[in-house]
């Protein structure tokens, strides 16, 4: 009884852990969206005074490319992970 209570804590321990680390992670992450949003939106602002289509354009491109980048990174993190873990 005692080692089945030793092993629930320890896993709830571990649990906790995992939660805490992604929900810092995901605050570091929504930080660094919000500034690089202000970023871009002052490059297509300056973009949408020359051609407001163009502007639009610039920045879903610059979006998307980042987004790729980004689902790239955690794709292969997470996936080097689960490899660890087996």
């Amino acid at each position: 009884m005692k080692d089945k209570i030793k092993k629930s804590a320890k896993k709830f321990k571990l649990e906790f852990k995992k939660s805490i680390n992604t929900a810092i992670v995901a605050a570091f992450g929504f930080l660094m969206a919000l500034v690089w949003k202000d970023v871009i939106t002052g490059y297509v602002i300056k973009l949408e005074e020359i051609s407001p289509l163009k502007g639009q354009l610039i920045s879903a491109i610059i979006i998307t490319i980042i987004s790729v980048f980004g689902i790239l990174m955690i794709s292969k993190i997470f996936s080097e992970s689960e490899n660890k873990k087996v």
